[in-house]
């Protein structure tokens, strides 16, 4: 989608639903509360002002034969926004306060204008699907529809469009596919990616134990686990946590995150024809790029040296056979960048992600001791202080299995679901949405539903309980996406969250530093959501962890 044919730009907020994009229309002038970047909203008002500063100069003036457009007034024009916004990009709308996380669009506005409509990011309207009912037509009744990507000129920069992320098309289903089978392959939902994982918990518990209860950041032990776990499946072999190519690497990756969502990540977005003449402040985040796919590039060629000698091991092995399988298919994609893509893909998504919700885990548990203290004794009913915690456990703690849910749906650590673009022209609930429209799934305004959930705002992990006790798998539980575009390491992190924080909650009980009455349960706002740096004492609770 461009800007609307009259040269009108506007800050971000409710504009009308073109009528090529979603019918009815609505549109609305000033909105209290619509923080789609949450305490971002500042930045991102700033860097639409200045991007359209620049940009007026090379765009015309204003159409003025353009009609007004009225509230829930259908417009004479498809493209057309209120007759208050067009000439400006920057408007004065405010942004109250949000709330520890939450939906993009205030529950009043969805109330009000329906579950599906068009806000304007600067210039680029974005329709928006709030609410469970709009969410899952989209992404699962509608799924080929939405399986477009949105590729904003950062990412088109960073990736080229290679991998699974940033890709669409040919190139996307190609990759896609390869990676999801051969995840299946390497035993992902079996016993060798569990075992993996076993180990690495297993490492993790010791790692706190060391600490003799004394206060302990647990950030870069928990994502060392976890990216181990990656490592394993990508190059064959995990890492000590003091190998300086694994900090090297974890370091590169943490940056590159840590960069979506920030003030020049979004200058960037907004004004990329002029970052050649002002590079200096994305040198670090390229350079992180360039760290991580450097590195999968020298693992590459250390894996094609060694191909010959065993039997394929690893991901990186499973890709360099079907390159040589695939050499004279003229539609192959499978080379060198995009394995090199594939494998940052895999780190940047499996790693980060699970990370940050074990992080959130050991907050919650932390700040509220009496659901720990159930789940621990739930663990040691069901598997005692020695049994191997496999994933399959999981039927034997229901309240444990609710409350991991329970976690991802009450520190959701998405800002919003991923945009998708249309691919062809299509209805959503009764809404025409164009091939090549911008849509974005608001995955937090189902996590906070109240018609959805009993107190959508506490952490309750009786949401995901029936009334006899029993695990309930809920349909609205949709934190890895849905439909063609579902996250292909779902079972992975599944297993991940699973086995860490049972095999963690076994060993210690978590407690706030001495003299530590307060943490801040606010999010790190971004493109993730992680929480803010934390320190806790993991007590000791069995002899022998």
């Amino acid at each position: 989608m461009t800007s609307s044919g009259d040269g009108s730009d506007g800050g971000l907020g409710l504009g009308p639903c073109p009528r090529q994009v979603v019918t009815p229309v609505h549109t609305v002038r000033i909105i209290t509360r619509m923080p789609l970047l949450g305490r971002r909203w500042c930045v991102g008002q700033i860097t639409i002002i200045i991007t359209q500063v620049v940009q007026r100069r090379r765009q015309p003036e204003p159409d003025p034969s353009f009609g007004p457009c009225q509230p829930n007034q259908m417009s004479s024009d498809p493209t057309e926004r209120p007759s208050s916004e067009r000439g400006r990009c920057a408007s004065t709308q405010q942004a109250s306060e949000p709330m520890e996380s939450e939906p993009m669009a205030d529950p009043m506005t969805a109330k009000t204008y329906g579950s599906i409509f068009t806000i304007w990011a600067g210039c680029q309207p974005l329709v928006i699907l709030s609410g469970f009912e709009a969410v899952k037509e989209g992404l699962v009744k509608h799924s080929e529809m939405l399986s477009g990507r949105l590729v904003t000129p950062f990412y088109k920069a960073v990736t080229k469009e290679k991998g699974i992320i940033f890709s669409n098309g040919h190139t996307w289903k190609q990759q896609r596919k390869f990676v999801i089978v051969t995840l299946r392959k390497l035993g992902l939902g079996k016993k060798g990616v569990e075992n993996q994982i076993q180990e690495e918990a297993k490492q993790l518990v010791e790692t706190f134990a060391r600490a003799n209860g004394q206060p302990i950041d647990p950030s870069l032990p928990i994502t060392n686990s976890v990216s181990n776990v990656i490592c394993a499946l990508v190059f064959g072999h995990r890492y000590s946590v003091d190998d300086e190519d694994f900090l090297k690497l974890m370091k590169a990756i943490e940056t590159g995150v840590t960069f979506g969502g920030s003030f020049f990540h979004l200058l960037y977005e907004g004004i990329p024809w002029l970052m050649k003449h002002i590079s200096w402040p994305y040198k670090k985040a390229f350079g992180a790029v360039d760290v991580v796919l450097s590195y999968a590039r020298k693992e590459t060629e250390k894996h094609r040296r060694q191909l010959a000698e065993h039997d394929p091991r690893d991901f990186i092995d499973y890709y360099l056979l079907q390159m040589e399988k695939s050499k004279n298919d003229p539609t192959s994609t499978y080379d060198d960048e995009n394995l090199a893509q594939c494998i940052s893909d895999l780190f940047i998504a499996g790693s980060d992600t699970s990370s940050y919700t074990l992080l959130w885990a050991l907050l919650l548990v932390m700040t509220h001791p009496d659901i720990q203290e159930k789940i621990q004794k739930e663990i040691e009913d069901a598997f005692g202080s020695s049994q191997l915690i496999g994933y399959q456990g999981r039927k034997n703690v229901p309240y444990t299995f609710a409350a991991i849910h329970e976690i991802q749906r009450f520190k959701c650590i998405l800002s919003a679901g991923n945009p998708r673009v249309s691919v062809q022209d299509g209805n959503v609930l009764g809404s025409f949405i164009p091939k090549g429209t911008t849509v974005v799934p608001d995955i937090p305004s189902v996590c906070y539903d109240p018609k959805l959930w009993e107190t959508p705002q506490k952490f309750n992990p009786n949401h995901f309980l029936d009334k006899n006790g029993h695990f309930v798998d809920r349909e609205e539980f949709l934190l890895f996406s849905a439909g063609a575009r579902v996250c292909p390491g779902k079972e992975l992190a599944k297993m991940e969250l699973f086995i860490f924080l049972t095999n963690l909650l076994r060993a210690f009980t978590f407690k706030l530093p001495e003299g530590v009455t307060e943490v801040n349960t606010e999010p790190v706002l971004g493109l993730t959501m992680p929480p803010h740096h934390y320190k806790l004492c993991a007590i000791p609770r069995l002899s022998n962890s």
